[in-house]
């Protein structure tokens, strides 16, 4: 069921208008609705105002942009549901969930590091994040074809048994796996744009053939977390699915497409994914201060284009994009606009229209 969360930011859904004055062959120009799945319990996430960056404020500047600009009227927002604890097990440790609960729900005011502030309501926040990626696959294989889960806590860095990087539970690997075992989807890419690199990510699938993890990273050497070397590519029958393209500081747009089209593009043509996540960091940006990196926010534009087009060509133009990072608040709102407005736009072919029968 398709709910309309926030009141004060009231999207709806409009289709694609049907018939009108055109000739026969005349392109009509369409865009493919979007779905946001969101929640308000991930305001609730207190990391303990101050000075840390992973703040309610990065969601409700998202969202106001998008309800003030053009890209509104395609769009639906809808609920998810919490993980279920036999999918966050697919990954992470049991006694690892067990802890993380505990540590929220009995006052703590961080886990593993005290980078990872969390308050009594992170827990479920925690698990509604990770469940937006299992409520964006079932979209998806219906009638959806485009899902951004607007989520936080975020998840890339979350280990098996481990809080990392302001990350609980990794959501983007408990939906990959949802999608093999659930839907019978067995290659996934895994698509990481986030200015840091996803470690979570890549050691759940380093030994793993069937899920290609792709990371666009500032250097291990001047970034959190410290890893994704262009030497690590995966181990053991996984070797090969990984890869990692570093960036120096101060890489701008330019050197991201140089990359798309000589490594990218080239890896993605050989594996030939079913389906397609992606780890949608906005902290590249060059006004955000959590990274080195330049980039502009009509990169995060050419970005969109480029997955929507994979998408139509290897999953039926279905994809799938999660938050992950962004924290200086008008450059990730403006770019995460930039990037669904492109997707939008770019997602589906134009069709001649017919002229009315007579």
């Amino acid at each position: 069921m398709r709910l309309t969360l926030y009141p004060r930011l009231p999207l709806t859904l409009t289709l694609p208008r049907q018939g009108g004055n055109f000739s026969e062959g005349y392109p009509v120009p369409v865009s493919r609705p979007i779905t946001i799945v969101t929640h308000p319990l991930y305001l609730a996430h207190d990391t303990g105002g101050g000075e840390h960056p992973e703040t309610p404020a990065r969601l409700t500047a998202l969202l106001a942009k998008l309800q003030a600009s053009p890209l509104k009227d395609r769009l639906t927002i809808i609920e998810p549901r919490k993980a279920e604890r036999c999918w966050l097990t697919t990954f992470h440790a049991e006694h690892y969930l067990f802890r993380l609960e505990e540590c929220a729900l009995s006052g703590k005011t961080h886990i593993d590091h005290p980078d990872n502030q969390l308050c009594f309501e992170s827990y479920e926040a925690a698990l509604l994040s990770a469940g937006a990626g299992l409520t964006g696959i079932d979209l998806l294989e219906g009638e959806d074809n485009l899902v951004f889960c607007a989520v936080r806590p975020p998840g890339h860095h979350a280990e098996s048994n481990l809080a990392l990087g302001f990350c609980f539970l990794n959501n983007c690997v408990v939906a990959a796996r949802y999608w093999q075992r659930q839907y019978g989807r067995k290659r996934i890419l895994i698509l990481d744009f986030d200015a840091h690199h996803g470690n979570g990510i890549q050691s759940a699938f380093e030994e793993d053939p069937d899920v290609f993890y792709l990371s666009l990273h500032e250097h291990p050497t001047f970034s959190f977390p410290g890893s994704g070397y262009a030497e690590e590519t995966g181990t053991g029958p996984g070797r090969g699915a990984t890869l990692n393209i570093p960036l120096p500081p101060g890489a701008d747009d330019q050197m991201v497409l140089n990359a798309f089209a000589r490594r990218v593009e080239p890896a993605l043509a050989a594996f030939g994914p079913e389906r397609i996540i992606v780890a949608a960091g906005f902290d590249g940006h060059r006004d955000d201060d959590m990274s080195g990196l330049a980039y502009s926010t009509e990169l995060y534009g050419r970005l969109g284009e480029h997955l929507a087009d994979w998408a139509k060509k290897f999953c039926q133009g279905k994809l799938l994009s999660i938050l992950e990072g962004g924290y200086h608040l008008e450059s990730l709102a403006g770019s995460a606009a930039t990037y669904l407005t492109a997707l939008s736009n770019h997602s589906i072919e134009e069709e001649p229209c017919s002229s009315p029968s007579t």
